[in-house]
Parts: C-alpha cells; structure tokens; sequence
C-alpha cells in the first residue's frame, strides 16, 4: 500500500462537481495516511451534483500553493467553469504547477489549466468535450483511462478512477 503520510494533499472545487471525483481520491489520500483540505472560492460547504455536501477548509484567496504537496482538481461542468472564473483559484494552481508539485486533474477539471496556462507541452487526457480547449492551450489530447507526464495525473470519467487514484497516489508518494 502507498504511504502518504506526512503529505498535505489540496482539493479545489465549488458548488456543481462531480460527487465520486472529490470523494473517491479524498478518501484514498486519506486511506494512504495524507492529510487533506478542501479549498473553494467561497467559505462555507459546497455541493456536488449527486448530492455529497463537504465543508470548505479555506478559501481561494487564502490558500497559498506553498502549503501543500500537490493538488485534486475534480471534474463536474459548473464546477470546472466556475473555477476558472476565479482568479485567486488560478493563481493557486499555477503556484502548485510552477512549483513542479503533483496535480490530479480528472473530466471537466483540466480546464482550469488551460487558464492557469501550464499546459504547452503536456500530455493530458480530460472529457472529451474539453480536448479543443486543451489543444488550444499547447497540450497534446489523447483519448487514455489515465495519463501521466511528469508530475501531472489525468482521467477521463469516474469510471477511470480506481486507475486514477492509483495512479495519483503513486506520483503523490514519489515526489
């Protein structure tokens, strides 16, 4: 089993992801021994598609890419989109990009990286609807359950997730 302890894993999201792409890798980083926090633009909670509610440990504006070990960006269209409208939500996954840190992206997530401008040259895998936008910001798109370049993780759809985790979980550990 992967260990994680000691790392301090980062999730961003808002109001509209997909319930299973937060909860799944939140509990397997958990599972492996990381502590996680939950960072949206707003305080409060926020909820899923499905339903699943989950407290905000902090906001956007507060978190700082310095305090943690890499970063979950799940997918859910409302979510992604509105994220991607927050500037203090860019920077923050800029920070973690440039700073060479892990990065889970999995669905409609990666569009946010396309804002964060820290795609050229990666190869990546996202809902296939997003394949254009990620082009566009100088990925390389490819159609795969998961990708992984470098310190990056990709998934298409919940069903990649038990490869997905998998996968995150093992970048997580190496870096």
């Amino acid at each position: 089993m992967t260990d994680l302890t000691g790392k301090h894993i980062a999730f961003l999201a808002t109001n509209n992801y997909e319930d299973s792409e937060l909860t799944s890798p939140w509990e397997a980083v958990i599972a492996a021994g990381a502590k996680t926090t939950l960072i949206a633009p707003e305080a409060g909670s926020i909820d899923g598609k499905k339903g699943h509610s989950q407290t905000v440990d902090a906001t956007s504006a507060d978190a700082s890419g310095a305090d943690y070990d890499a970063l979950v960006l799940p997918g859910g269209t409302g979510n992604a989109d509105h994220l991607r409208m927050d500037a203090e939500a860019v920077r923050l996954v800029r920070e973690i990009a440039e700073a060479g840190k892990p990065i889970g992206v999995i669905c409609h997530g990666g569009w946010i990286l396309t804002d964060a401008n820290v795609l050229r040259g990666r190869t990546v895998t996202s809902f296939p609807s997003l394949q254009t936008d990620l082009r566009n910001a100088g990925a390389t798109w490819v159609d795969k359950e998961v990708v992984v370049d470098g310190n990056f993780v990709s998934s298409r759809t919940p069903a990649d997730l038990p490869v997905f985790n998998a996968k995150l979980l093992e970048v997580i550990s190496t870096s």
